[in-house]
């Protein structure tokens, strides 16, 4: 037996995405959004509200970096999501974060977050989502594999469960993507 829920916004689980900016001043800024995720094989789409400080300086530099939250700085991570920066302009700072300009964009890299996607604004859309050009993604090398690519339980991301309001660290592997399915072929 199911039961019907009605219309909600509840994609399960949701990454929990940190878009770094520099306002007109040069300050960083860093708001916490988890409406997002890749628009195409070279983008990504993050979906904001114009009366957000982080969509007015993305329109103003046409750039922006997207972090990726993780258990580590939980409590930073929605603290930056519940303060906004048109109110608490240091917000980055009483979050505990330090800043990196990146070399590829004109956007800040928050050190504290392992991995970040850099990049150049694409469009606003009239619904207020975020489209960039990825031009570059920037890993610290303490969360790198063996394999030489970004490890997930090094990374240890944290998701977003919509529906509790909760935020969860990633579990086990369950399987292999483009792998396991040929079993049924």
């Amino acid at each position: 037996m199911r039961k019907n829920f009605g219309p909600k916004t509840w994609i399960y689980p949701m990454p929990v995405l940190i878009i770094g900016t520099y306002d007109e001043n040069g300050n960083p800024d860093a708001m916490n959004a988890a409406w997002g995720g890749t628009y195409d094989s070279n983008k990504i789409v993050i979906s904001l509200s114009a009366g957000h400080k982080t969509t007015k300086n993305i329109a103003l530099k046409k750039a922006f970096t997207v972090a990726f939250a993780d258990v580590k700085n939980t409590v930073a991570s929605d603290y930056v999501g519940i303060v906004s920066a048109n109110d608490v302009p240091d917000k980055l700072k009483k979050a505990g974060f330090s800043v990196t300009k990146s070399e590829f964009v004109d956007a800040p890299i928050i050190n504290e977050y392992p991995m970040t996607i850099e990049c150049k604004l694409e469009k606003i859309n009239e619904d207020g989502c975020v489209v960039g050009e990825i031009v570059n993604v920037s890993v610290d090398e303490n969360v790198l594999g063996d394999n030489g690519n970004p490890d997930i339980k090094k990374v240890c991301p944290i998701i977003f469960d919509s529906v509790g309001a909760g935020y969860y660290a990633i579990g086990d592997k369950v399987g292999n993507a483009f792998k396991d399915g040929a079993k049924l072929k």
